[in-house]
């Protein structure tokens, strides 16, 4: 009965040893991924989130959803995701305003650095320096000297604090000794519905969710923050030919897991992503709204490097405009 006992437990220790390498082998993704986006719905972040999430849906044959967790400059949706359990499932969509925050913040309950894995750039976008078509100004030397004349007075609204957009208006501000009110807003959305009902006066918002408004006539765009003019709005001088040389703001949005996620994982997904921004129906999408697609290699290394660089250049530019949100 003994040697029964034992040959017993031993066929079941080779069955699980046998069966451990099949159980490790299974494909990612089996079950839907959730993209976390720290801004409102509407928001270029969250616009290029779902362009994405759709075609990743069809490359790897998950649904990819994408859930809004706003607050703080998105950084409400850093923090839950870099609390997730590092197996790929939980994805966060991070952007310009992770860097930013960093040192914007004096204390942030996650670490956009050491709390997270990049997996692979997703897009870039200028941003466009839109307003109220009520304001009466139609140029950019008109909106200096309109915020001149009314110190103070002249709003102009961000999808948060320390996101580009916050961060375009300190520049301008900055460069041009203007004081202009700033209005910071839980996402680009919301930022852009109170801009088009007149509640404030200016954006340098996102191009992809003011470009609609700005084709349909219910914004005027009088300044792109990129170092050439944009072909979706012809009319827009940059910045720098308005006056203000050397003036380039490029927001840009990327993917990143939590730390300790598995390197096979990661790797699926970044050669999941560059194959879903070589496909031509997202790169109609992005044309359509206004994104860039970067340039390749498109590596989780590049990606890390990218995210330690605008650190720095970040964190000079809120020490020089001596910036704090908490």
């Amino acid at each position: 009965m003994k040697t029964l006992s034992k040959r017993w437990a031993a066929a079941t220790a080779l069955a699980t040893v046998i069966a451990a390498p099949a159980l490790a082998a299974k494909p990612y993704p089996e079950r839907p991924v959730t993209l976390v986006v720290g801004y409102a719905a509407g928001g270029a972040t969250d616009i290029v989130a779902r362009l994405v999430a759709k075609t990743l849906s069809e490359e790897l044959g998950q649904t990819f959803l994408v859930e809004n967790k706003t607050g703080a400059n998105s950084n409400i949706g850093a923090e839950i995701v870099s609390r997730a359990a590092p197996d790929g499932y939980t994805l966060y969509v991070g952007s310009i305003a992770n860097t930013i925050n960093r040192s914007l913040y004096s204390q942030l309950n996650y670490d956009f650095v050491k709390g997270f894995e990049p997996v692979g750039l997703l897009a870039t976008i200028p941003n466009i320096l839109v307003v109220n078509p009520k304001l009466p100004v139609k140029t950019v030397q008109e909106y200096i000297a309109y915020a001149k004349a009314h110190p103070g007075k002249l709003t102009c609204a961000s999808s948060g604090s320390g996101s580009s957009i916050h961060l375009s208006c300190e520049l301008f501000k900055m460069q041009t000794g203007t004081d202009i009110l700033h209005v910071p807003y839980r996402g680009s959305g919301p930022a852009v519905a109170d801009l088009l009902g007149g509640q404030v006066d200016s954006m340098f918002d996102n191009l992809p969710s003011s470009l609609p408004h700005v084709q349909a006539g219910k914004l005027r765009a009088i300044g792109v923050t990129s170092p050439q003019r944009l072909d979706s709005v012809p009319g827009a001088p940059t910045l720098a030919e308005s006056g203000l040389p050397g003036f380039d703001v490029e927001s840009w949005f990327g993917l990143v897991a939590p730390a300790g996620t598995p390197k096979p994982v990661i790797d699926r997904l970044n050669q999941a992503l560059n194959k879903a921004l070589a496909s031509p129906a997202l790169q109609a999408s992005y044309k359509q709204s206004g994104f860039y697609a970067p340039q390749p290699p498109n590596s989780p290394e590049s990606f890390g490097k990218k995210i330690a660089s605008e650190i720095d250049k970040w964190g000079a530019v809120v020490k020089n405009a001596n910036l704090k949100a908490n």
